[in-house]
């Protein structure tokens, strides 16, 4: 199984890029830029990297955040996140980034959105890793705050897929945020949301209320029928992350893990990271813990690399091209586009991929039957 899941081309669809900040380069950047931490060393750093709750994590996370100052620091986060990806057979990823948590510590948006795409497009240059890139909203914080970033990222917009919604679930509905969702839409943004990872399955039905595209964890939709079956009517992707659901405390073991029962109820669940540094593994190790604590198939692994295609905001054609990689890395062969040493870069007006209907549409199905 492990041969399988490094050869399977896959996509990422849950990825925080400030939660891969390894200790390593957490206290190279700290040096670099002078900013003092409680940490005398990369060990001492891998060792507060341990929490048994969403919130205890968000605590270290914003630490560690408070080193990046520079553009340079965005670019080299972003740099490293992708050189995994490599490793790990990723070829497409659609990562969050959360600007209010770096403007609000006086870091100008300019310099967060500049390193940051500018390592997104060495990765494809370096890699041919494509991406998109989803600008999040810190649900802690208030609607307004949430308005006033929208405004501020407005120059930047054409190079953003979407809008996410992540942070401190509890006490954080998604419908505190049902008007800037609202106003995102009418600007053409695709429109993601964290629901139903601690937060109960109301918060999942609001996110659907609300007109999402892809919601985010979702474990807790299992526990109502009447979610599975609208997120099964409406299409819609499941960005599922196992070993952030472990180190978390979502769920007690990997046995407990929903994604079979997802696979089980025909949704279009994926597996990705979420925040890889603190949780202790990127893609290929997710698919392999979550394939042996439920004890997957073959077939099980190959969907779930399919889903994490048909379920990204690719082109159709792109989608048909990858499900067909993934069939042909299935066999043990290398898929011819995995061979190309002529990929072009590719101009990233993600606008052009916008989802301009509403959320009863059926992009996915052709690619899913493939």
């Amino acid at each position: 199984m492990k041969k399988l899941i490094a050869r399977l081309p896959k996509a990422e669809l849950h990825l925080h890029i400030e939660g891969s900040f390894e200790p390593e380069l957490m206290f190279e950047i700290a040096g670099r830029n002078r900013v003092e931490i409680p940490f005398k060393s990369v060990e001492e750093i891998r060792a507060a990297y341990k929490f048994s709750n969403l919130q205890e994590f968000l605590d270290i996370y914003y630490q560690g955040m408070a080193v990046l100052r520079e553009e340079q620091d965005y670019f080299d986060l972003t740099r490293a996140y992708l050189d995994r990806c490599k490793a790990d057979n990723v070829t497409h990823v659609e990562i969050f980034f959360d600007p209010q948590g770096h403007t609000g510590r006086g870091v100008p948006f300019d310099v967060v959105a500049k390193g940051i795409i500018a390592g997104l497009e060495d990765g494809e240059r370096r890699h041919g890793i494509t991406w998109r890139l989803i600008m999040s909203f810190l649900r802690h914080l208030s609607e307004d705050d949430g308005f006033a970033t929208l405004k501020e990222a407005e120059p930047w917009l054409e190079r953003f897929a979407g809008v996410g919604l992540d942070s401190s679930e509890q006490g954080h509905p998604p419908a505190k945020f049902a008007r800037l969702f609202r106003q995102c839409r009418a600007m053409g943004m695709l429109l993601c949301c964290h629901a139903g990872e601690e937060g109960p399955p109301e918060y999942v039905r609001q996110a659907l209320e609300i007109g999402v595209d892809r919601i985010d964890h979702g474990n807790r939709a299992m526990e109502e029928p009447s979610l599975i079956r609208e997120i099964a009517r409406r299409n819609l992707t499941l960005t599922v992350c196992p070993l952030s659901n472990t180190a978390l405390k979502v769920i007690a073991r990997m046995a407990d893990s929903p994604v079979r029962r997802m696979l089980e109820a025909g949704l279009s669940v994926t597996v990705n990271s979420d925040d890889p540094a603190y949780f202790g593994g990127y893609m290929n190790a997710n698919f392999e813990a979550v394939a042996a604590g439920l004890a997957l198939s073959k077939d099980d692994v190959v969907q779930l690399a399919k889903n994490s295609f048909t379920g990204s905001f690719l082109p159709e054609a792109e989608k048909l091209r990858w499900c067909a990689a993934v069939e042909t890395a299935r066999v043990g062969q290398t898929p011819l586009v995995l061979l190309r040493t002529d990929r072009k870069r590719r101009t990233h007006d993600n606008a052009c991929y916008r989802h301009r209907g509403g959320p009863d549409r059926d992009l996915f199905s052709q690619a899913r039957t493939q």
